[in-house]
């Protein structure tokens, strides 16, 4: 029997895209013949609560007693409930692009009603100036939300959030134990929610496979199936995704098996379809591919000896079945990075499988996502792209790699050209020595916007220790690079690693400063060390200079573990200042306050002279060329043409400027075969320049490099990449 597979995200991930998890297993079913349906829960609960009849069915449902205890900001909006009912509609349809005139009213001030949310706005003016209507707008209506969700907090479902549900049951769960005991609880208001939008879905369904990425996804995916279970008991359940690739892979507590059927662990396209010829009866249990399932009264595990498919056959993402329409663009704070990842629908793609780099002492490299890798060719990419585009009718791409690798990033902005495709797009990088200005400028070409990278923690020291395999003056040149070619820069930042002392954290936060200070930087944020299990350092703690002391396995999440760091700073302390610091630093505040100002206790002061970035960014390193670099052109086609005797001109008109390079009659040849081979943004292989000019031997290299030509060329298009 054919089955019938229904793919379900459950609630909550983000509001203005799916995640893409569902698409990609759809994408790869459709390569093997198997129809599927998919299903965001995460989008329609909101669409559902965050409506006219959703909100007056919240409200109505609070019994009186509980208003009385209600806190006075959520007294408030309850006494609001009119405003906000009859404001829900026409915002929820603003921030789906769908009613952009609204715009005005909710920047009057005076259209939405305001709870504590609000207080927040003395920033709008550096965020969004006077012109910026759409974006001012889009961050008052999502604070009117937040709002909302503060209620719904305390006077409805404390389990509720726009981008997770129940996330304390699910992070760092050791024990089954509380998540057990919630999901025996009587079901909530949005957990109701969930039962009603589910269950037309279910209508011929034999197989479910719930997705869980997140912590926050896990008690919504128990739910969805403990209702599966009890109405439609003999429908088949499979969870996967990233929760239990981290967090389950040693799991021995059977309860989780009153939800689901099957557990699969890694890349999920032949465990499933290893586990729909299973159901089908075309192959034995024990081949089943990375799969736990319940024998008897306990958990068996199957490793099976099916080949994983090679990411060159997984196929397009498919996001047939999502309402793609009616995802929100919300501004949830004004950090510009921040922005890309809750604003606006972007299409997912991955270039490669896994991390190239694959050392960082912190990662999770044991892990199959990121220790196998395997890239594909920028003309499959660029044929997925344009599938992608006709099946959404959207252009922008986010590539969701672990870091994306330069020399196909290279490849696949020239295909991009190439193919004259029209997109926006970003990702993530480690800060290579191989982003070149000219690769940054070729990046942005092709439509990159913006990039994020892990400078982690600024010490050459730590970044030597993590093996990140870079060194700060090193960022700062990448991330120079890109930012004079007009791509945004974003860096993970990290304090609390071990060993890290307080003069480390000081130094850290000093060439953070610098690296706003001289625009290196425009986006950051800071995030606290966490030790995980399928790290290096997890599995040898003592190797770098700290000790495990928790928690106690109780069978069933093992990921995050708790240590102890004896000889590094008090790494709590720190928090609110860097925080507090950076903030500043991306507002353009604070440059020339001391280090001091912004902790309530003695710091040191910082060793790092205060012009190591700019010393770092003004050093300008020989240009390396070697026989893999290729010449490109990003403008458009010149026409040559010869003006005297010993001397011609070329006129280059570009979109904003209309250009004339002089030159001499001996460089003729060499201009015409560079630009009659790079029509169209074709390449040049740098050994054919070297082979051409070896032939005709007018004129020579260094007398071609030296020329004035040659560097104005350099200079408005012509890259060595």
């Amino acid at each position: 029997m054919q089955q019938q597979v229904l793919l379900i995200t459950p609630p909550f991930t983000q509001l203005n895209t799916p995640y893409p998890a569902t698409a990609y297993l759809k994408g790869f079913l459709n390569t093997i013949g198997v129809s599927a349906k998919q299903a965001d829960l995460g989008i329609e609960v909101i669409l559902r609560l965050f409506s006219r009849s959703g909100l007056e069915e919240m409200f109505a449902q609070i019994p009186k007693d509980r208003k009385e205890t209600l806190t006075p900001n959520s007294n408030r909006i309850f006494k609001l409930k009119k405003d906000y009912i009859d404001t829900i509609d026409p915002v929820i349809s603003f921030l789906q692009f769908k009613n952009p005139t609204l715009a005005y009213n909710i920047c009057d001030e005076d259209f939405l009603p305001q709870a504590s949310r609000f207080q927040q706005l003395e920033e709008l003016d550096w965020a969004f100036g006077t012109m910026g209507i759409q974006d001012k707008a889009r961050h008052l209506a999502t604070l009117y939300l937040e709002d909302l969700s503060d209620f719904i907090q305390e006077a409805v479902d404390p389990n509720f959030g726009f981008s997770r549900y129940a996330e304390r049951l699910g992070r760092s769960a050791s024990s089954f134990d509380p998540l057990y005991e919630a999901i025996q609880s009587a079901p909530s208001f949005i957990d109701k929610m969930i039962f009603e939008l589910l269950e037309p879905k279910m209508q011929g369904i034999t197989t479910v496979c719930i997705s869980v990425p997140f912590p926050g996804n896990l008690f919504g995916a128990l739910r969805a199936g403990q209702f599966i279970k009890a109405n439609y008991p003999k429908v088949s359940i499979a969870m996967g995704g990233g929760y239990p690739n981290t967090e389950l892979r040693s799991i021995k507590d059977p309860r989780i098996f009153e939800f689901v059927d099957f557990i699969t662990l890694d890349d999920g396209e032949r465990p499933l379809e290893n586990l729909l010829q299973y159901l089908n009866g075309e192959i034995p249990q024990e081949k089943l591919k990375r799969t736990f399932f319940k024998n008897g009264e306990k958990i068996a595990y199957s490793i099976g000896q099916s080949l994983d498919v090679p990411f060159s056959k997984v196929g397009t993402p498919d996001y047939e079945g999502l309402p793609l329409q009616n995802y929100l663009s919300v501004i949830e704070i004004v950090n510009p990075m921040h922005r890309l990842w809750s604003d606006g629908r972007w299409n997912k793609l991955t270039m490669a499988h896994g991390c190239y780099w694959k050392k960082c002492n912190f990662c999770d490299v044991s892990l199959n996502y990121i220790q196998h890798y395997e890239p594909i060719s920028a003309q499959l990419i660029c044929d997925r792209i344009e599938e992608l585009i006709k099946q959404t009718g959207q252009t922008g791409f986010h590539f969701v790699d672990e870091a994306a690798p330069p020399a196909l990033m290279r490849e696949l902005a020239i295909e991009i050209l190439r193919r004259d495709l029209k997109i926006t797009w970003w990702t993530n990088i480690r800060f290579e020595q191989r982003f070149t200005l000219d690769l940054c400028r070729l990046l942005k070409a092709s439509g990159c916007i913006a990039v994020s990278g892990g400078l982690e923690v600024a010490s050459d020291r730590l970044l030597k220790l993590m093996q990140k395999g870079v060194t700060v003056e090193q960022v700062a040149k990448v991330a120079h690079n890109f930012t004079e070619s007009g791509i945004m820069v974003h860096a993970y930042l990290m304090y609390g690693f071990p060993t890290q002392t307080d003069q480390e954290t000081i130094d850290s936060l000093e060439m953070v400063r610098q690296l706003f200070q001289y625009n290196v930087l425009q986006s950051g944020f800071w995030h606290l060390f966490a030790m995980t299990a399928h790290s290096p350092i997890g599995h040898e703690p003592a190797k770098f200079g700290v000790t495990r002391v928790g928690p106690d396995f109780g069978g069933f999440a093992d990921n995050d573990l708790i240590h102890e760091d004896p000889t590094g700073a008090e790494h709590e302390w720190y928090s609110d200042g860097l925080k507090k610091a950076l903030f500043n630093y991306m507002h353009g505040l604070g440059f020339d306050f001391d280090l001091q100002e912004w902790f309530d206790f003695e710091i040191p002061e910082t060793s790092v002279p205060s012009n190591f970035i700019y010393n770092a960014i003004t050093d300008e390193a020989a240009e390396k060329l070697s026989s893999n670099s290729k010449l490109v052109w990003i403008g458009n086609q010149p026409e040559l043409k010869i003006t005297g005797q010993n001397k011609g001109i070329l006129f280059i008109e570009n979109k904003t400027s209309s250009l004339q390079v002089r030159f001499k009659k001996d460089n003729e040849a060499i201009l015409k075969w560079l630009f009659d081979n790079l029509q169209g943004h074709n390449s040049i292989a740098w050994s054919a320049l070297q082979e051409n000019l070896q032939e005709n031997q007018n004129p020579s290299w260094d007398r071609l490099h030296q020329s004035r030509v040659w560097n104005e060329l350099r200079s408005v298009g012509l890259l060595i990449v």
